[in-house]
């Protein structure tokens, strides 16, 4: 850009400043207005970002092996639900303070943040190695691992933000399949690796894999442009203005609420009906397979047809499944299930923040993702436990299923919804 042209886009956008994080001036990569929507540099930033869904996604999916040795070793005393308390902490921890982190970067705070959470998410797998009581897994793995996690995590989709607008939807899911590969690849790994070489070892090899991983993706990931003066309110209220970012931060809480469940329990589900725990095992991991190609398929369709449009089907489809599953009771139909489920789940967690993009101001994008990821998280958080409890009271997965897939039906019609408020018919490209 010439040095006229660079002057005439400050003026435009007088907003613009310079990033006080860790001493360094964030140079703009172009007009602000003018995505890349490719070129090395932005498809490296992609890259990155699938690392660190790989690594944090691998970690969290492997939390069924764990809470299995624990059962059975080292937490042999303590029941099954307090065990289960140290994955949820682990997983709500993911998104919860995503609201903190999307602040912090948009308002110039990215760098020094993503290095903090790297080392003390690498420094706590490895502590885990070392832990012996419950409250020490507790605080390594829970809440340690779980707050480090998001606060490398939260900036990704405002990263690509930047870099991308035409093709946003192919990169966000070539973000997102990262966490399908790692939550293929990890939990197998793990599995296979406390009987052979015991379990701090295995903990040892995942925060070495973490260090690496991780440590790539800090090196390649890089803000386009610097922070815009905003409000350095946690909360942006005025987002809630919009009845579109409103009703559909709704619609995902209830989404959220269901559509776990069915990854939670089919394994659970499958032994009930004789099906062997080694088999049983593996269709989370086909499921998270099958997510891989959905969120692919997803990004490739979103930039033609919007996210939305994407979503809305492969969501219905999810909710259509979770009703269907309990009704499994074969090698066949159960495998038949986790693929076509891995699939539809994959095409809508790979899109979910993109309508937030096109709803509100640029200098917000971080705040906004980060108010909806922590929205999710508390549907994530109350969905597995309410149909184990649901479970327990029938002792069955037919009424479970019926929950799970109705919340997931009413988040659908509130999409619909969302959709007509941003465009004022449900018709048309979002």
């Amino acid at each position: 850009m010439s040095q006229s042209n660079h002057s005439e886009c400050i003026g435009r956008r007088d907003t613009v400043v310079e990033a006080d994080d860790l001493h360094e001036k964030v140079e703009p990569e172009g007009d602000a207005d003018v995505h890349p929507d490719g070129g090395l540099r932005a498809w490296l930033v992609v890259v990155g970002t699938m690392l660190i869904t790989f690594t944090l996604f691998g970690l969290v999916n492997s939390w069924g092996v764990f809470q299995s040795y624990y059962q059975t070793n080292i937490l042999q005393t303590r029941s099954p639900s307090d065990i289960a308390w140290i994955g949820s902490i682990q997983y709500s921890l993911m998104f919860l303070p995503c609201l903190v982190w999307g602040r912090l970067f948009d308002i110039g705070y990215y760098k020094s943040v993503v290095l903090v959470c790297y080392i003390m998410l690498v420094i706590s797998a490895l502590l885990v190695a070392e832990c012996r009581e419950y409250w020490h897994f507790v605080l390594c793995q829970g809440f340690a691992i779980g707050l480090s996690g998001s606060g490398i995590l939260a900036p990704a989709p405002a990263i690509i933000s930047q870099w991308f607008k035409k093709r946003r939807g192919l990169a966000m899911c070539i973000y997102s399949t990262g966490s399908s590969l790692g939550g293929t690849i990890i939990p197998i790994l793990t599995r296979q690796l406390i009987p052979r070489i015991g379990f701090p070892w295995t903990m040892r090899i995942l925060g070495l894999i973490s260090l690496v991983t991780l440590g790539i993706a800090v090196l390649l990931l890089k803000r386009r442009l610097p922070p815009m003066k905003t409000s350095t309110a946690l909360f942006n209220f005025k987002a809630f203005k919009s009845g579109a970012y409103s009703v559909y931060c709704l619609s995902t809480l209830f989404i959220f609420l269901g559509i776990y469940t069915v990854l939670t329990y089919i394994d659970i589900g499958a032994v009930s009906h004789g099906i062997s725990p080694n088999f049983a095992f593996y269709l989370v991991s086909i499921a998270n397979a099958s997510s891989g190609l959905g969120r692919y398929c997803a990004g490739l369709c979103a930039d033609r047809m919007g996210p939305m449009n994407v979503m809305m089907p492969m969501t219905l489809a999810c909710g259509a499944l979770t009703y269907a599953w309990p009704f499994a009771h074969t090698k066949g139909t159960l495998v038949a299930v986790a693929v076509l489920y891995g699939y539809a789940t994959g095409s809508f967690l790979a899109l979910t923040p993109n309508p937030v993009m096109e709803f509100g101001d640029p200098s917000d994008i971080g705040k906004n993702v980060g108010m909806l990821m922590s929205i999710i998280a508390l549907g994530a958080l109350a969905g597995p436990p309410i149909s184990g409890a649901i479970n327990s009271a029938t002792g069955g997965f037919v009424a479970v299923g019926c929950f799970a897939g109705s919340a997931v039906l009413l988040g659908v019609g509130l999409m619909v919804w969302s959709k007509y408020l941003a465009l004022g018919s449900v018709h048309g490209k979002l």
